[in-house]
């Protein structure tokens, strides 16, 4: 059985959770989010906390709660005060630059990436070596700082390329004959 999803979650002051059928929407002052629930889970709401726990004899509810409860967890603190993740690009002539829904990228390529954002992710670029990814779902911002990422990631001799803020990139020594 999951220790965490026998903990339950408060929820803050203007957050409202709804639960309709097979799916649980939480609406908070950043905006709603909703998601599908696990037919191993029942969901109560009580007392302004969410209470998960595994239908009885279901092989898969033990586990399942855990990751309702966290997957519930990250939807409340998304709407309370979003997710954000944070690329950092290493390289002489290595820039980016948002255009609204777009981010465009010099990576060494002979034509510049263009990535265009989903619905409900924002981008930002303080500097033209940093890249701030921003919204309310916390996988839909770590799936696009991971494609971002991907397009040049950071090569393991002088480390140039795109990188998470707090990744460390272990350089390894040139070959020697």
């Amino acid at each position: 059985m999951s220790r965490i999803g026998k903990s339950p979650i408060t929820l803050p002051k203007g957050v409202e959770v709804s639960l309709a059928g097979e799916t649980m929407s939480i609406k908070g002052p950043l905006g709603t989010l909703s998601q599908r629930l696990s037919r191993h889970v029942r969901v109560k709401q009580e007392d302004g906390k969410l209470m998960f726990e595994a239908v009885p004899d279901s092989e898969e509810g033990g586990a399942m709660s855990g990751t309702m409860r966290a997957i519930a967890a990250n939807m409340v603190a998304g709407v309370t005060r979003g997710f954000e993740r944070k690329l950092s690009l290493v390289g002489v002539g290595y820039r980016a630059q948002a255009q609204g829904d777009k981010l465009n990228l010099t990576l060494g390529f002979s034509h510049p990436v263009v990535h265009k954002m989903p619905k409900g992710v924002k981008v930002e670029t303080p500097t033209q070596t940093e890249i701030l990814i921003k919204g309310l779902d916390k996988q839909q911002v770590g799936q696009v700082a991971a494609e971002v990422r991907a397009y040049r990631p950071p090569e393991p001799y002088k480390g140039k390329g795109v990188r998470y803020a707090d990744e460390v990139v272990a350089l390894k020594e040139t070959k020697k004959k």
